[in-house]
């Protein structure tokens, strides 16, 4: 049986795809580290949209999770057909944060479990001739920001990794896409730190979660390898990736 399958699906965009799917008819496999909340919502969609649903815990920080989850989807006989890399964090500093056992695992979330699951789950959808892989990147991987050595470049790697992959698979009936929004309600926003940055911004750079989700998954299907959420985005991304605009925004004492 056909499954979408989400990482990290308890909170913001994750439960949101597994909403918008759902709402299309869309059995789910939800994967976070916390059962309860993914429970409660996978008992709400059931509830609304009479699909079927199943959860899973995975840390897809350590290594070989996706592996697992490949292996358990098969016990339960789940043929895997659309699959939304969303599990990410805000991460440590890269230098100032002394332990590297932390800054591993952040990069094996942001990174190498992506790699992992599309290693896991694309060759059945290529053997098959069709599939979907969207991969929750950010602005962020589109540009250098003075300060984020940590976020963006993960996201940047994302991005090149969609965009291969959709450049070889395509053909095949596999679409692949990187998803990039910019600032977006949800609780990643949560820790004290980003939610100082949230109070300070000003309100109309930021979208709604359904908005983004909405956007990606119709970029998708209209085989996109790279989507940037948002109109004031779209406008702005290309104009500060510009040398002489940020040249003009350093002068101005804007770090980028």
């Amino acid at each position: 049986m056909s499954r979408a399958l989400i990482t990290g699906a308890s909170a913001g965009l994750g439960s949101e795809f597994a909403r918008q799917l759902a709402a299309r008819g869309k059995n789910l496999i939800l994967v976070a580290r916390r059962m309860e909340p993914m429970e409660q919502l996978a008992a709400d969609l059931r509830g609304s949209h009479g699909v079927e649903i199943d959860v899973m815990s995975a840390d897809l920080s350590a290594p070989g999770a996706p592996a697992e989850l490949n292996e358990e989807a098969r016990k339960r006989g789940f043929e895997i057909d659309f699959l939304v890399n969303n599990a990410g964090a805000e991460g440590p500093d890269l230098i100032r944060t002394r332990d590297w056992d932390r800054q591993d695992a952040y990069l094996r979330l942001m990174m190498t479990s992506v790699a992992a699951m599309c290693h896991e789950f694309m060759p059945a959808m290529i053997e098959r001739g069709n599939g979907r892989v969207l991969n929750v990147a950010s602005v962020a991987g589109r540009m250098t920001v003075g300060g984020d050595y940590s976020y963006g470049p993960t996201k940047a790697y994302l991005i090149a990794l969609s965009k291969a992959l959709a450049s070889s698979y395509k053909s095949e009936g596999v679409h692949v896409m990187a998803l990039c929004p910019g600032f977006t309600h949800t609780d990643f926003h949560a820790s004290d730190k980003l939610t100082g940055m949230k109070t300070n911004t000003p309100k109309f750079i930021w979208y709604d979660a359904n908005v983004v989700v909405r956007e990606g998954l119709g970029a998708l299907e209209k085989g996109k390898d790279e989507y940037t959420s948002g109109r004031l985005y779209r406008f702005l991304v290309p104009i500060l990736r510009q040398r002489w605009t940020r040249g003009l925004l350093s002068a101005l004492g804007v770090k980028l």
